[in-house]
């Protein structure tokens, strides 16, 4: 199988040109690139500023062509010409820090019969799809990650400390971010606008002190649902906040809610929002299905028998702060659904839902600055109250 990575990634690097600068920013050409169809195959045109190292590979739950790159600026992917039937859809942007990514979503079985980087007229990557049976599809996507171009191993695992002890750790997490742009509305993506409003609460919450922020991104990049709880475990967090502002395509949806984890969701839109963060993962090729196996579930159960009622009574203080600043919150301010990134089991975990872009009031508030603050400043207060309560609790147990 090592053997099959090696050709392929071989393929990738053979066009390059010798004095190329494989470190500059490569930028897409969407006027030289479109996905379209030859027969029953399907063509995959890029046009690039420059050559660049690249890999493709396909991926299985959904179907799907993932194809990496050092590092491509990918402007105007929204323009590209699509005339293919059996690609659903494409997305394409920032993987991790020095790489990007683009992925197509087929509606069935294709592998990669020819790949290649053409360097005549112009660099453009040209990869051709062929359909496929499920078993040599499911065969093909099974082979392993290449050690060479796998994720960095989690970080380490810092001790938890006692509650009331030292300064309050707080882990706010910018929803989506990178190849993941989360909701789209009017120009606005939910990644940019969390990732606003995270640095903004960050400084709130350091500005009166005692408490230290870490963010799981500082930047435009995608951060799989896994490691934003791997960068929790290893800060050392007290308390794990993940940011976000969907949108939902039936019914209305007004004003911030917060949500817990549970495996029943409150109702049919919570369970779809979670559904959807996870798929975001699989889309982008990380495969969740076995996150739970990290720690055997019997010790997991045991750490959020403990962790539950702190976790509620965080959602408790963040609703009474949020309705005390005056800001609208969504006619069911709490709810629970199984969001994979609140799963880290001895953290307090929330997941805050700012407003729904599917709102115009909703994005309105998240444009406005003053907004903004109130509400940074509302969940600041939340998260004070929730700590001096729990470190009060904590030492009438004795614990």
């Amino acid at each position: 199988m090592r053997a099959f990575w090696a050709a392929m990634i071989w393929l990738c690097l053979a066009g390059l040109a010798p004095a190329q600068d494989l470190s500059g920013l490569a930028r897409l050409d969407p006027a030289r690139s479109g996905v379209f169809d030859e027969g029953r195959d399907v063509v995959v045109q890029l046009g690039l500023s420059q050559a660049v190292p690249w890999r493709v590979r396909v991926l299985d739950a959904p179907a799907r062509v993932v194809v990496d790159f050092r590092e491509v600026d990918w402007t105007g992917i929204d323009t590209v010409a699509e005339d293919s039937q059996p690609v659903l859809g494409l997305r394409a942007g920032v993987f991790r820090p020095g790489w990007s990514r683009l992925v197509l979503e087929l509606d069935g079985p294709m592998l990669v019969s020819r790949a290649g980087m053409l360097t005549g007229n112009g660099v453009a990557v040209e990869v051709r799809l062929t359909p496929a049976t499920e078993a040599a599809f499911a065969a093909r996507a099974a082979l392993p990650e290449p050690a060479d171009w796998a994720l960095p191993a989690p970080a380490a695992v810092a001790a938890l400390p006692a509650r009331g002890e030292g300064p309050l750790v707080v882990v706010l997490d910018p929803g989506h971010g990178g190849i993941d742009p989360g909701a789209e509305r009017d120009g606005y993506r939910e990644a940019d606008l969390m990732l606003t409003f995270a640095r903004e609460l960050k400084e709130v919450l350091l500005r009166d002190g005692g408490v230290q922020v870490v963010l799981t991104r500082e930047e435009d990049v995608f951060v799989p649902l896994e490691a934003r709880g791997s960068v929790a475990r290893a800060a050392g967090a007290s308390v794990f906040v993940s940011l976000h502002a969907d949108a939902l395509e039936e019914g209305e949806a007004v004003g911030a809610t917060i949500y817990t984890l549970s495996e029943e969701a409150s109702d049919a839109a919570a369970q779809a929002l979670a559904e959807r963060h996870d798929r975001n993962d699989l889309l982008a090729g990380i495969d969740l299905s076995a996150q739970d196996d990290l720690v055997a579930t019997v010790l997991m159960d045991m750490a959020r028998t403990e962790t539950t009622p702190r976790t509620d009574r965080l959602a408790l203080a963040l609703e009474m702060a949020i309705k005390a600043g005056g800001l609208r919150m969504h006619r069911h301010p709490r709810q629970q659904a199984a969001f994979s990134v609140l799963k880290t089991p001895d953290i307090p975990s929330v997941l805050v839902e700012l407003g729904f872009l599917s709102s115009d009031r909703d994005l309105a508030r998240l444009r406005d600055p003053d907004w903004r603050t109130a509400m940074a400043e509302a969940l600041a207060a939340g998260l004070r109250a929730w700590a001096a309560e729990d470190a009060a609790i904590a030492a009438a147990r004795g614990d």
